[in-house]
């Protein structure tokens, strides 16, 4: 039970990260893309690599919530489920986060 306690926080910690940087604090992000993006679009760079953050994190909460509700009924499908969830949430997130790059900062690196 411990070990589903380690992935639950780290969820919760791109939950809060994506929040801050959805809120135009962009210090958790690499220099590099503080640097490149121009002080207009700082908001709704940040506001896209936040919810690319979130979605991340969401999906991660979730498949832990899937993995304890597998735990406790001994079925696992819930596993399987939040498996798909979490593949499919980090796509998603990570798409939204590389677009938001290529958009304002003209290039992922």
């Amino acid at each position: 039970m411990m070990g589903l306690l380690i992935p639950a926080m780290v969820g919760v910690l791109c939950i809060v990260l994506g929040i801050g940087n959805m809120r135009g604090n962009l210090s958790s992000l690499h220099s590099y893309h503080r640097h490149r993006v121009s002080e207009e679009d700082r908001l709704p760079f940040g506001r896209l690599v936040g919810l690319g953050t979130v979605t991340v994190g969401a999906s991660i909460v979730i498949l832990d919530i899937a993995m304890v509700i597998s735990l406790y009924t001994g079925n696992q499908v819930f596993t399987v489920i939040g498996a798909v969830v979490a593949v499919l949430g980090i796509a998603v997130g990570l798409s939204i986060s590389f677009y938001a790059m290529k958009k304002y900062n003209k290039g992922i690196f």
